[in-house]
């Protein structure tokens, strides 16, 4: 797993979660979901929490980020023809935290429901890991993933280098099977398109943090 996420940016691993630990999120996302593109409070559900304590899952974070990483953020992702959306490139910048401290490294700031979120520095950003459980299958046709191998290594990016990156990396479309999951670092630029036929794309998107690293999520005050 290593090699290929250290070099391009992103893996696709097969046979994460087993058909009949899919269904149990499939029901989930009917209750919790319900027709709009998705929720970001994944965390706070049963089946998402027995997802992130499956062996196998927990197994393929280790091999990343070594043994008692911690899932900071989980969100619902759906996309269909009801919740159909198209991302431009754009690197994953924000974590969510309990409350705004004004540290240094830290910012901008946002607030989104009742959650802060900031911009931590890129030296932790780096290491962070993103998983994307599929509960349906992705391809071309419903608005898979698209990365540009590589870029996770330029740090953070002003808009003009993401154009211009967008104009000279070759895109890749990150298909995955029912039951796999894409391994990604937050620091690569990603993109998706609309779907273009009448289905589901439905995802799980895990954030987790090295063990080591838990305590840069929050920023501290100093003084």
């Amino acid at each position: 797993m290593n090699g290929p996420l250290e070099r391009d940016g992103y893996d696709v691993a097969a046979d994460v979660v087993p058909e009949h630990a899919l269904q149990p999120l499939r029901r989930l996302f009917g209750r919790a979901v319900e027709g709009r593109a998705g929720t970001r409070n994944g965390l706070a559900h049963t089946e998402v929490r027995d997802l992130v304590a499956m062996p196998g899952l927990r197994e393929l974070v280790a091999n990343v980020l070594g043994p008692g990483a911690v899932p900071h953020r989980a969100s619902l992702l759906d996309k269909s023809t009801d919740t159909n959306w198209f991302v431009a490139w754009h690197q994953d910048l924000v974590v969510p935290v309990s409350r705004r401290v004004d540290a240094p490294g830290y910012g901008p700031w946002s607030r989104k429901g009742d959650t802060w979120f900031v911009q931590p520095p890129a030296s932790l950003l780096q290491h962070l890991l993103a998983v994307r459980i599929d509960l349906d299958g992705s391809d071309e046709h419903n608005g898979a993933l698209r990365v540009l191998p590589g870029t996770h290594r330029e740090g953070v990016l002003p808009a003009p280098r993401i154009a211009d990156l967008a104009r000279t990396v070759a895109p890749v479309t990150a298909t995955c099977a029912p039951g796999g999951a894409v391994l990604l670092r937050p620091l690569l630029l990603h993109a998706s398109a609309k779907a273009r036929r009448d289905c589901h794309r439905r995802i799980v998107h895990l954030e987790y943090c090295p063990a080591a690293l838990v305590g840069q999520l929050q920023p501290r005050d100093v003084g």
